[in-house]
């Protein structure tokens, strides 16, 4: 809380120098949480103390949402004035790097409140990192402890100790979120909307200064610039650092890089065609649509260049599908995640030896390692109560008045954290603004189970996790 009252300080500042009186909101509010952070560190202390699994699931939990609450006061007395539920939906979908927004009129909107949505964005990528790397895997949620002997492994070639580890994905991902500024202002933004499009861009979040989103700049070299910077986002940050301590092959190896690169490339190859062929454009054009978008929505980013909604029959189903996909484990992307798909497939695959083979001996690999058997039912567990979650959201929303395709993608958009959804009213041409409040509370819950990977949020309500 403390680190993120300095955060607030940020666009305060910048207001104060531009003149716009928000400034002193983002001060109070800055205040306000500063105090509160000061007083629990002054109250409990820090460091030094263990802690047991049980109370780690409730920190991540209970630090997630009061992150979400306080970093909500700007939007909720700023010269927007939206209300509570639009300042908790908009805080929400920035923290877990969803994207949705509820704000019409970004091309006018204050800067400092445009630079606090970027800079929401960029330190819930930079957290979702260190927790994936830290905390998940000791959590052992969705099979996310197939990656602790790695971490292991890295902790102990790499750097001995955890802090030094989480010291050097931050930098690196400062030194990710510095090109990309550099590379965008050298592209033909201005300064302030170079480093707001860098930070949300590296976290993979979607949030802009336009409501065109980066169709606004209509240029070719900035969509391929912000593919770059997508993918670069999507992929291992703890491979980038073993990369850095001489291992610079460990990115080509990994068979999670592979099907994530695979996977989006032929999504890419397709859409791309069905441009050329169906909507008449150009080799060229049609690939710059065609892998912005769908690098897009597949890393969970949501920026939109065009309405994908009119690209045929085919693109809707092929959009809807890859927001589910999602990136690599350990990096600020969202969705399914590539390793457990990995791990499905590694499994069914074992399965069909053995009807072949009944008396066979077949191992599932990941990454040229034996699969443990917990891994594959904690998998196979996360897929379950994902569908079962998504099913329950899109239900829900739909007794809330919202038609089929609305209530289906914005439930899928949410706990998926990716941004925009399909159809007229929450597709890349749209937004949330118009929904319910209660759909909005219900998508928030969405964002916050899907960006703690359901298990860390759904245990708390079992009778089993609070017995003795």
């Amino acid at each position: 809380m403390s680190i993120l009252a300095l955060g607030m300080c940020v666009p305060a500042v910048v207001d104060a120098a531009l003149g716009h009186p928000d400034w002193q909101v983002f001060a109070v509010s800055a205040a306000v949480t500063l105090f509160v952070g000061i007083s629990l560190v002054l109250a409990f202390g820090v460091g030094g103390t263990d802690m047991n699994v049980r109370q780690a699931f409730i920190m991540t939990t209970v630090a997630w949402t009061v992150l979400t609450t306080f970093a909500a006061l700007p939007f909720a007395f700023c010269e927007l004035e939206l209300s509570i539920t639009d300042a908790f939906f908009e805080s929400m979908s920035g923290i877990t790097t969803t994207g949705s927004t509820v704000i019409v009129g970004l091309d006018n909107a204050p800067p400092g409140i445009l630079l606090w949505r970027g800079l929401l964005q960029w330190l819930g990528g930079v957290g979702i990192i260190v927790m994936a790397i830290a905390i998940l895997p000791m959590l052992r949620v969705g099979g996310m402890q197939l990656f602790q002997m790695e971490s292991a492994d890295a902790s102990e070639k790499a750097m001995p100790r955890a802090y030094q580890i989480a010291l050097g994905i931050t930098g690196i991902y400062i030194l990710f979120t510095a090109a990309c500024t550099v590379a965008y202002w050298g592209a033909g933004m201005d300064g302030f909307e170079a480093v707001i499009h860098a930070m949300t861009t590296i976290a993979t979040g979607g949030y802009s200064t336009s409501d065109a989103s980066m169709a606004h700049f209509d240029s070719m070299l900035i969509d391929f610039i912000a593919v770059g910077g997508m993918v670069a986002g999507s992929l291992p940050f703890l491979l980038y650092l073993k990369a850095l301590q001489g291992d610079v092959v460990s990115l080509a190896r990994d068979e999670q890089v592979r099907w994530f690169l695979a996977i989006g490339g032929a999504a890419v190859i397709i859409a791309s065609i069905l441009l050329w062929i169906n909507q008449g454009l150009d080799p060229v054009q049609a690939l710059r649509y065609g892998s912005f978008n769908v690098i897009s929505i597949m890393t969970g980013t949501g920026y939109a260049t065009t309405d994908y909604g009119l690209w045929g029959a085919f693109a809707n189903p092929m959009f809807y599908f890859l927001m589910f996909v999602g990136g690599c484990a350990g990096s600020t992307s969202c969705g399914i995640k590539i390793f457990r798909f990995q791990v499905l497939f590694a499994a069914a695959r074992t399965q069909f030896h053995h009807l072949v083979h009944p008396h066979g001996v077949f191992i599932p690999y990941y990454n040229r390692r034996p699969i443990p058997d917990e891994v594959i039912t904690s998998v196979l567990s996360f897929f379950f109560v994902f569908g079962v979650c998504f099913a329950l959201l899109s239900i829900a929303l739909a007794m809330l008045g919202l038609d089929f395709i609305t209530a289906v993608s914005s439930a899928a958009t949410a706990i998926a954290n990716v941004g925009p959804g399909l159809g007229p009213i929450v597709g890349p041409a749209g937004n949330f603004q118009t929904l319910p409040d209660a759909a909005k509370w219900l998508m928030s819950g969405g964002m916050l189970l899907g960006r703690l990977e359901l298990f860390t949020i759904l245990i708390l309500f079992t009778r089993h996790f609070w017995k003795g």
